[in-house]
């Protein structure tokens, strides 16, 4: 394998955790075939993170800011996606399975002739090619499936591989992407982003996250999730049975049809664990489950399950915790 490709649209001018561990996957699939990881840095603050990527694995990083970026998005992240395919001819391109992804993926595929697999939860290689595997059925199964282009575009769910550690002495060479974008009239223009506040850490990057369901029987009860994650510096989830009662916002829900998460620790509280939530949860490190119901499906995944009403469980584990950290 010649080339890994790996797209990294930059955050508020950094590299998400979730492109880091998309790194680190890339990284290991290079070693293993003697090949080279070069990643396309998009967005402002470009310049800052170029050492980073390398330290953590990258050999090449090409880097481009354009404001099109800010207003055309999609189309502009394409372009250079295609531009840095043609620059570099890589075997396999990946992307995190996130907006962006999703959003360039199947196009970039079909403009480079390429095959496409979505929402990959790992890989292996055979013969020195890529065999990708994708939950299916709910997450109740898993898909094997290989391009039988000579390139591979796939989006990777969050989680399915892990950072490397920074190498200080690792070495790359950074080249900005030499591409003139010029935005069609015709073009899907974006008028304005909308942000929500919460408070601690977005649940994409949370490394812990305490999540809240059907079981809390209210909004009012997710209080107690809120006291909980704020002595962990925790992220706030919830499973779409509490999204669908309107006691939370949509953009907490977790699951196949919510947001893709692998924090180290993933606590459910009142969660029965439906495959439709595990489906995004699953690539957790560690689940702890807290519910009143034994024969919860969660407890068959869970590393920690706690039979009991959460109305006692999570204030003791609360002060517990406030004692142990000195909080």
């Amino acid at each position: 394998m010649a080339y890994v490709l790996v797209a990294a649209l930059l955050r508020n001018g950094a590299v998400t955790s979730n492109v880091m561990d998309l790194l680190g996957g890339a990284r290991a699939m290079a070693d293993a075939t003697n090949g080279r990881v070069a990643v396309l840095a998009l967005g402002a603050g470009e310049e800052k993170v170029t050492s980073e990527l390398i330290a953590r694995g990258a050999d090449d990083v090409l880097t481009w800011s354009n404001r099109a970026l800010a207003s055309w998005s999609g189309e502009a992240g394409v372009a250079a996606l295609v531009a840095a395919a043609e620059l570099t001819s890589p075997d396999v391109i990946l992307m995190v399975a996130d907006s962006a992804g999703r959003d360039w993926a199947p196009r970039l595929a079909f403009r480079l002739g390429a095959g496409l697999i979505t929402e990959a939860t790992g890989w292996k290689l055979d013969e020195g090619k890529p065999v990708f595997t994708r939950m299916v059925f709910g997450g109740k199964a898993h898909a094997v499936q290989a391009s039988r282009r000579p390139v591979s575009v796939a989006t990777v769910k969050p989680g399915a591989t892990r950072a490397r550690p920074p190498d200080a002495r690792r070495t790359g060479n950074v080249r900005p992407l030499d591409l003139a974008f010029s935005p069609s009239a015709g073009f899907p223009v974006l008028v304005e982003t909308a942000v929500e506040a919460p408070k601690g850490p977005r649940l994409d990057d949370a490394r812990i996250i305490v999540s809240g369901g059907r079981g809390l029987s209210g909004s009012e009860n997710f209080s107690y999730l809120h006291e909980l994650a704020e002595v962990l510096g925790a992220a706030v989830g919830a499973s779409r049975a509490a999204v669908d009662a309107g006691w939370v916002p949509a953009s907490w829900q977790i699951g196949q049809t919510g947001k893709v998460v692998a924090p180290d620790l993933y606590i459910a509280v009142g969660i029965s664990g439906a495959s439709q939530h595990l489906a995004g949860c699953a690539q957790a490190k560690a689940i702890v489950a807290i519910n009143i119901a034994e024969d919860a499906p969660i407890f068959d995944q869970a590393r920690l399950g706690v039979i009991g009403d959460f109305r006692e469980v999570v204030p003791a584990l609360t002060a517990a915790l406030k004692e142990m950290l000195g909080k």
